[in-house]
């Protein structure tokens, strides 16, 4: 996989959807894949101040959220139709569905909140909360 295709574009979309959000301190963990740990995806990351972190070689357990949202997403998405009309209906729905995961879906672990709601609450606890001198 080449990292200006589908990574590097995914960070992109992802840097402009969080608009004006500080990334300084934002841990970005991913798999050892050679397009995570490319020049190219490390200097960007660097430069939306956001830190790189890669899991061990071999530790299937430094990826288990992530596998898990594959899962489902697998589970709720590609394998509930028998058959998909194009890749592009794919791309397409698989888009809807990380909107969806994203900022709409009820959490366990957010005690049945959206991320939106949780994100908007953090947000708004830091520009009510007075600064520290």
């Amino acid at each position: 996989m080449r990292t200006e295709d589908l990574p590097l574009e995914a960070l992109e979309h992802a840097l402009v959807s969080a608009k004006d959000r500080a990334f300084d301190g934002l841990v970005h963990h991913s798999d050892r894949g050679s397009q995570y740990v490319s020049i190219r995806y490390s200097e960007r990351l660097a430069e939306a101040g956001i830190i790189g972190s890669v899991g061990s070689v071999g530790d299937s357990y430094d990826n288990a959220l992530a596998e898990a949202v594959n899962g489902l997403y697998k589970a709720e998405l590609i394998h509930a139709r028998p058959a998909w009309p194009s890749a592009t209906e794919v791309e397409y729905q698989t888009m809807n569905w990380v909107d969806w995961w994203n900022n709409d879906r009820l959490h366990e672990a957010l005690d049945y909140a959206t991320p939106t709601e949780i994100e908007t609450a953090y947000y708004q606890s830091r520009s009510a909360s007075p600064a520290l001198t």
